[in-house]
């Protein structure tokens, strides 16, 4: 048969769809045409998930879907089709649970086999070509010779997956035990050389280190700031933290920080300069807040859109070469920075005639480094030529897509920034992608998962509702327009009508989809935060500024849905105890009032209380605990409240600063 050059993918939005346009099997995006085709033509469905920034989804791309031999084999028996994950993470979530169900380790890209049904039967994730093409030959013909023993594995693992949902049980979650285990197990785990709470590979673990500082201050035990900060300070001074151009990579394939997987994630750096803004916020450390700026200013520069919201990712190839854009050799560095500020530059960041870095394809050089801080001091000159020479070389492609979920993660965390570090710009930055996502990505009451070139994609999901309900909030105590109180109220009243499960309490991840066999909830937290548990926070939230039973009911309901995880691995559910630890109270209500409030808000945002909502009484917002507090003798006032039990109000930031510094 003849191969086409191009096919069905050409006509979507989605750059990692748009990445496979030309190879030469006929896929299809997931969707009625396709599945409609597989009934026809009784074929089995080839499911292949990855994303934009993804290496190995890109070495499977060459070895195998832009091999015309491969090709065949998908076009001749199978119905090929391709997701990209996030842009449809229910269908990501399904078929994951799916390979792992089927005892494979799961990853991406994800290779999933399915019954015109859609049911799996066999599953793994990266393949050699060899492989992989005697995989697809042996599937072809199991699907033609014992098919009733393919039919009854699909079956078996769909009966699994729907066992598995409806096997969720709420239960009374006890605070004391959940959080004092999960703070134990996070100590086992812990690797007191390097931080982190794994052997290689290392994912940088925003939502632990916040859980930490949490149990560091409801305890006033020193371990949980040791293991927050050893980390914070690792991954900073490592090859995993962009030592030019600020940010952070995925994670690092080494216990030790050194050598990442180079691609760069928004929801991955909004994540961690909130983590590093808040330990900036609980140890006066002016470390964290430097990682912090330099992270947001990686974002700002090199992930903004024209409209004010930001792009999903940098790739981690550059020149068909995973991680080419950012290692060094030390004669590179001369030719920068001549003989003796390269000499410096090098002993400073590790730069070695032998270098730390082994490229993937085994023909290139082995002579190169991975930046990392090897000796502290005043660098700042030379990482900006050295910044400015790398801005010469082929950059790696970004992923433009603008995703809902992510630019909350970031919006909440330039509103973090704005607060703690008393900046504008970064006031200014948030308000422009969050006006950018109340505009373009609601259509009739309806939020919108993302979007690329004008074009908006799929109806969001939890993750997408909570998140922007909980960046609105923060928008709110930063800007306090009413507005974005107003919108986080409606998006959490939405995400409840859509999404709540009345069976057991919490929330499904997506709206029913006719085309998948189960409507699944978040088993476990991955590297983004349960949206689960910031649902729960949120509703925890509105009820300090409200006082609304309902609210606080749904969020109890939401926290003891997660029961048997949090009896099983406390420590893996991360979001999910600091909601916990929230719910513990007491929760404290910070009501301004009255003329030139900026000092005393800027002292309640000093204090790293983070059970604490901020609001102004300037008759703007119709909220509840804003009744009756107005300024004390015509001068601004600060009544701080406790699980709405509120003394008489403070007109001094230095005695509010110190009556939010008291222990809980």
């Amino acid at each position: 048969m003849k191969l086409q050059s191009t096919n069905r993918l050409a006509a979507e939005t989605s750059p990692y769809l748009l990445q496979h346009a030309h190879n030469p099997v006929d896929w299809y995006p997931w969707g009625a045409e396709a599945f409609a085709k597989a009934r026809q033509e009784d074929k089995p469905v080839f499911l292949s998930i990855g994303y934009a920034a993804c290496h190995w989804c890109h070495v499977m791309e060459r070895d195998s879907f832009e091999d015309e031999e491969v090709a065949r084999s998908l076009n001749e028996d199978f119905v090929a089709v391709k997701v990209d994950r996030e842009e449809r993470p229910d269908v990501d979530q399904l078929y994951m649970a799916a390979v792992q169900a089927l005892g494979q380790q799961g990853g991406w890209p994800l290779s999933v086999w399915l019954t015109p049904a859609l049911k799996p039967f066999m599953g793994g994730t990266y393949f050699p070509k060899a492989g992989f093409l005697a995989l697809l030959r042996e599937t072809a013909r199991l699907w033609k010779t014992r098919r009733t023993d393919v039919l009854d594995d699909a079956v078996a693992v769909a009966q699994y997956l729907q066992d598995a949902a409806r096997a969720v049980q709420p239960g009374v979650v006890e605070p004391d035990d959940v959080l004092e285990r999960a703070a134990r197990q996070l100590a086992q785990d812990y690797d007191p050389v390097s931080g982190g709470f794994s052997p290689a590979p290392k994912f940088p673990q925003a939502s632990v280190i916040r859980f930490l500082l949490r149990r560091h201050l409801r305890t006033g035990e020193p371990e949980p700031l040791a293991m927050a900060e050893r980390t914070l300070q690792s991954m900073a001074r490592g090859g995993i933290y962009d030592q030019l151009g600020g940010g952070f990579h995925r994670y690092s394939t080494d216990a030790q920080w050194l050598v990442p997987h180079f691609e760069k994630m928004l929801c991955d750096n909004a994540l961690l300069a909130a983590a590093y803004l808040e330990a900036f916020q609980a140890t006066g450390n002016g470390f964290y807040a430097r990682i912090a700026r330099e992270t947001l200013h990686y974002v700002l520069r090199d992930l903004s859109t024209p409209e004010g919201a930001f792009c999903g990712a940098e790739d981690a190839d550059s020149e068909g070469v995973e991680g080419q854009f950012y290692v060094w050799t030390p004669e590179e560095a001369r030719a920068v920075l001549g003989a003796a500020d390269a000499e410096r530059f090098c002993r400073a960041f590790g730069v070695t005639p032998d270098g730390n870095w082994e490229p993937s394809e085994e023909s290139l050089p082995r002579d190169r480094s991975v930046l990392h801080v090897v000796e502290e001091g005043d660098l700042a000159r030379l990482r900006g030529m050295m910044l400015r020479a790398r801005g010469r070389r082929p950059r790696p492609r970004r992923d433009d897509k603008v995703l809902t979920a992510w630019n909350a993660l970031m919006i909440s965390a330039l509103a973090k920034a704005a607060q703690v570090l008393g900046a504008p710009l970064y006031a200014k930055a948030a308000v422009r992608a969050a006006r950018f996502l109340l505009v373009k990505h609601v259509s009739c009451g309806r939020l919108r998962r993302s979007s690329r070139a004008g074009v908006t994609g799929l109806d969001g999901y939890l993750e997408d509702h909570a998140y922007l309900a909980a960046a609105l909030l923060d928008l709110y105590e930063t800007t306090f327009d009413a507005a974005y109180y107003a919108a986080a109220t409606r998006l959490a009243a939405r995400a409840i009508e859509l999404f709540w499960d009345d069976r057991a309490g919490g929330f499904f991840s997506a709206i029913p989809d006719e085309a998948l066999f189960v409507r699944l909830r978040e088993e476990h937290e991955g590297p983004l935060p349960s949206a689960n548990a910031v649902m729960a926070l949120t509703l925890l939230r509105l009820h300090a500024l409200t006082g609304e039973p309902e609210l606080l009911e749904r969020a109890e309901r939401t926290v003891a849905s997660f029961h048997g995880a949090l009896g099983r691995i406390p420590s893996g559910h991360a979001s999910l105890l600091c909601a916990v630890d929230f719910l513990q109270g007491p929760v404290t209500a910070v009501v301004v009032s009255g003329p030139e409030p900026e000092a005393l808000l800027s002292a309640a945002r000093k204090v790293f209380c983070p059970n604490q909502v901020v609001a102004l009484a300037d008759g703007r917002a119709p909220i509840p605990i804003l009744e009756g507090r107005g300024p004390l003798a015509g001068k601004a006032a600060a009544y701080v409240c406790r699980d709405w039990t509120c003394p008489p109000p403070v007109t001094d930031p230095a005695e509010l600063e110190a009556l939010l510094r008291r222990r809980i």
